[in-house]
């Protein structure tokens, strides 16, 4: 005996979170394209490593919004969890290429410090200001949807490290300008390294944590199990799987073996049971769980033709 207790997702706010990417993506490629020319002029390369972590948001921010049209699309008789994965492949993708960009610029500042390479403060201090306000905008317009979805989180995480970033420039300019310490200039692209780094690791590793199917960090499996156990008409569980499609919502299967009592009563008894089951997984954020209950012994027979 089976049940399945499931409930539709709405992905209703997937339009307005799709414009809030898509502006955001126009404010940032424009910042891009002003940091690159201003880090050439000016000989900053904490405008450049900032310029390149933009184009790096940029190209994510991209991927992300693509994989949400994908992401949009309605089950099918193929793909009967629908396409919602797309977006953490897309939020994997991102928190990859913008590690691999940190390291690049951690590693060019480290041989740009002995170098004593003169910056010319005033065209990066205007530059990284331009930048800073873009970076507040797209952070007001992405801040209201980075609990919605991976993407989106990883997008505000983005946006706030550039936000960081620029203000580092900022800071660097000033201080060249008064002091003439020109080796300030790689030190702030360092800083802009460590503020995206343990960022894109976390992502990654949340991404990366989905695609393996473990267990979601909002539920505790030792206390669900507990809870399965101790259900009325329940002598035990076994075959218990929690794991997540999107990063966001919570599935869950079980077998459940039905204690002398249930196992002879009527139908409606069972499934009262089967009720109670159900009711410990919402009590746990999971909305849609398949449960099996089966006679003492059953589990031993699973690998069988009649399994």
């Amino acid at each position: 005996m089976g049940h399945d207790h499931a409930h539709d997702h709405p992905h209703d706010h997937s339009q307005v979170r799709g414009k809030r990417l898509w502006i955001v993506i126009g404010i940032t490629s424009v910042i891009f394209i002003a940091e690159v020319v201003g880090g050439i002029i000016s000989g900053s390369l904490a405008l450049l490593a900032d310029a390149g972590h933009m184009l790096s948001d940029a190209g994510g921010l991209i991927v992300a919004a693509l994989a949400m049209l994908i992401g949009s699309r309605p089950a099918t008789h193929r793909s009967t969890y629908g396409f919602r994965r797309a977006e953490v492949l897309a939020a994997a993708v991102n928190a990859g290429a913008v590690c691999v960009i940190a390291v690049w610029i951690a590693v060019s500042a480290f041989r740009r410090m002995g170098e004593g390479v003169e910056v010319e403060t005033g065209m990066m201090l205007v530059v990284a200001i331009v930048g800073l306000v873009a970076n507040l905008v797209s952070a007001v317009v992405l801040n209201g949807g980075q609990g919605e979805s991976l993407n989106m989180r990883g997008a505000y995480l983005h946006v706030l490290a550039d936000l960081l970033g620029s203000v580092a420039v900022i800071i660097a300019a000033l201080v060249i300008s008064v002091t003439d310490w020109h080796w300030v200039d790689p030190v702030a692209s360092l800083v802009i390294a460590v503020l995206i780094l343990p960022r894109s690791w976390q992502l990654l590793r949340t991404a990366g944590a989905v695609l393996m199917e473990r267990v979601p960090d909002a539920v505790d499996p030792t206390d669900l199990e507990e809870e399965l156990v101790g259900v009325t008409g329940v002598e035990r569980i076994h075959d218990l799987h929690v794991w997540s499609v999107d990063g966001e919502s919570a599935l869950a299967s079980v077998h459940v073996v039905a204690d002398g009592a249930s196992r002879h009563s009527q139908d409606a008894a069972r499934c009262a049971v089967l009720d109670r089951v159900q009711e410990v997984f919402r009590g746990h954020g999971i909305d849609h769980a398949t449960v099996q209950v089966e006679e003492p012994g059953h589990e031993n027979h699973e690998d069988s033709v009649c399994g």
